[in-house]
């Protein structure tokens, strides 16, 4: 996948193991739906925004700025950042 349609919004800022989701601090918008690629710590892998929540609550999408919790795919670590892939 060229880089050049990857889009940075966000980085992990917490994971919690037991639930597989992740805290992320958002720096552009992201939507249920979108796809997503999580790069850090010598590993990366894609996944689909499924779920997001805001304070135990579900949303469709966030702003730059939020935090928001998002169900993760694979076991994250802090710092790992959040790219969008635009197609």
């Amino acid at each position: 996948m060229p880089e050049e349609n990857l889009k940075k919004v966000g980085t992990i800022t917490h994971y919690f193991p037991k639930v597989s989701a992740a805290v992320i601090k958002l720096e552009a918008d992201l939507k249920v739906g979108d796809k997503i690629k999580i790069k850090g710590h010598g590993k990366e892998f894609e996944q689909t925004v499924e779920s997001m929540q805001i304070n135990r609550q579900s949303i469709e999408q966030a702003t730059a700025g939020q935090e928001i919790g998002l169900k993760v795919d694979q076991p994250v670590k802090e710092k790992d950042e959040v790219y969008k892939i635009e197609e």
